[in-house]
C-alpha cells in the first residue's frame, strides 16, 4: 500500500474516532438550542438552565422533528412537533398526552468544555482527555478562541504543514533548518519536536541564539489526526498555540484557531496571561498567513516523497494506525490497518 492509497489520511469517507470541536461556548449562552453539523453528523447542542452543554442527533426520535426548532425545559429540552421531554442523556421523561413517557430515547453523546469551546467525542465510549499542550497538561489554563477558518483541502493535509520541515525555509524564510523528531505518546497521541540549534551564520541568529540552551523550541502534539498544538518561543518564555480542525462534506477543513497559556494568578499574573494570549495569537496569524493561499488551492497527491518529507511520512503512518469511523454515521470501520510505503 503506498502513501497515496491509504485507509483513513485525506480520506473524506472517514476519520479518526477522538474529540472535536462542536461550537463556540461563548454561542451556546443557557437555554440556547443550536442545529450544528460535526464530521458529516447533523446534530444539536443546548445548554440546561444549569448550565450544562448537552450534544445529542439533531431528530427526535418520536417523528424525527428537528431539536433545534424545540425550547430547553430546565435540565432537558423539549421537542417543538410533540413538547416530548428528554433529559440531558437523551431518555424521554415527559410526554404531556400521556400518564407515563414513552421508553424512547434521543443519541446524546458525551460532551466536554474546554478552550472556549464545546467538543464532543465520536464514539460511544471516550477513551482519551480532551487535546491539551504537553508543556501544561490537563491542569486548568487560560486561553481564547483566536480565529475561525474554512480551507478547501482536507484536516490531515492541514496538520502535515506544521512538520513540513522545509516550507519553513520556502515559505517562513526561517533561518534554521528544522528536524521534526517524532515521539509516539499513545496510539492517538503523537508529537514532534525540532533538534536543531539556531546557526550562527549572522548577528541576528547568534543573538536569537542566545534565547536557547539546546534546540530552538518548536513542537508539534498531535490529537487523533486533526487536532494540532504548536508550543514556540524562547527557553524563558513559550507560546501556545491549537489549531482545531473537523472535515467538512466533500473532504474540507473548518477549524478554530485557540491561543492557550499556563493560569495565572493575580493581578500581575492575569496580566502576564493576557499579554502571552495576544502574543500568541500574532505568532499564529504569521505562520498561518503565509500558507493560507496554498490550503486554498491544493490538490494533494504525494507522488514524490523524499527523506526531507520524513516527518510528514511518520504522521501518515500514525494516522493509519488509529480507530477509523465513517463519515456522517460514526460507525467503526473494522477494516484492518495497512502498511505504508516509504518512498525514497
Amino acid at each position: 500500500m503506498s502513501l497515496r492509497t491509504t485507509r483513513i489520511f485525506n480520506r473524506s469517507d472517514r476519520f479518526v474516532e477522538g474529540w472535536y470541536w462542536a461550537i463556540d461556548s461563548a454561542d451556546l449562552p443557557r437555554g440556547a438550542v443550536k442545529a450544528i453539523r460535526v464530521q458529516g453528523r447533523d446534530l444539536v447542542a443546548f445548554r440546561t438552565e444549569g448550565g450544562t452543554a448537552v450534544v445529542m442527533d439533531a431528530h427526535c426520535p418520536h417523528m424525527g422533528a428537528h431539536f433545534v426548532e424545540g425550547r430547553v425545559d430546565g435540565e432537558g429540552i423539549r421537542c417543538f412537533f410533540h413538547d416530548w421531554k428528554f433529559d440531558a442523556t437523551g431518555k424521554c421523561v415527559d410526554v404531556p398526552c400521556l400518564p407515563k413517557a414513552p421508553a424512547a430515547s434521543a443519541k446524546v453523546w458525551p460532551t466536554a468544555e474546554k478552550y472556549g469551546l464545546v467538543w464532543v467525542w465520536t464514539g460511544e465510549e471516550v477513551t482519551r482527555p480532551i487535546p491539551f499542550v504537553p508543556d501544561i497538561g490537563e491542569d486548568d489554563c487560560d486561553a481564547i478562541v483566536a480565529g475561525s477558518f474554512v480551507k478547501k483541502c482536507h484536516p490531515n493535509v492541514m496538520m502535515i504543514n506544521a512538520i513540513d520541515e522545509h516550507h519553513f525555509n520556502s515559505v517562513h524564510d526561517l533561518p534554521v533548518a528544522l528536524f521534526m523528531e517524532a515521539k509516539k505518546l499513545n496510539d492517538d497521541v503523537m508529537t514532534f519536536s525540532n533538534t536543531t540549534k539556531m546557526p550562527e551564520s549572522n548577528v541576528m541568529t547568534r543573538l536569537a541564539g542566545r534565547l536557547y540552551e539546546g534546540p530552538l523550541t518548536y513542537s508539534m502534539c498531535y490529537w487523533f489526526g486533526s487536532t494540532g498544538t504548536v508550543t514556540v518561543g524562547p527557553d524563558a518564555f513559550h507560546f501556545h498555540i491549537m489549531f482545531a480542525l473537523r472535515m467538512m462534506d466533500g473532504g474540507q477543513a473548518e477549524g478554530k484557531t485557540v491561543c492557550i497559556t499556563k493560569k495565572r494568578h493575580g493581578v500581575a499574573g492575569r496580566a502576564v496571561s493576557k499579554t502571552a494570549l495576544a502574543l500568541s495569537k500574532v505568532v499564529g496569524d504569521y505562520f498561518a498567513k503565509g500558507d493560507t493561499n496554498v490550503f486554498q488551492t491544493i490538490k494533494f497527491d504525494f507522488k514524490t516523497p523524499t527523506k526531507a518529507d520524513h516527518a510528514i511520512i511518520d504522521f501518515i503512518k500514525h494516522v493509519e494506525g488509529q480507530r477509523p469511523v465513517r463519515f456522517g454515521s460514526w460507525d467503526p470501520v473494522t477494516s484492518s490497518a495497512v502498511s505504508v510505503e516509504v518512498l525514497s
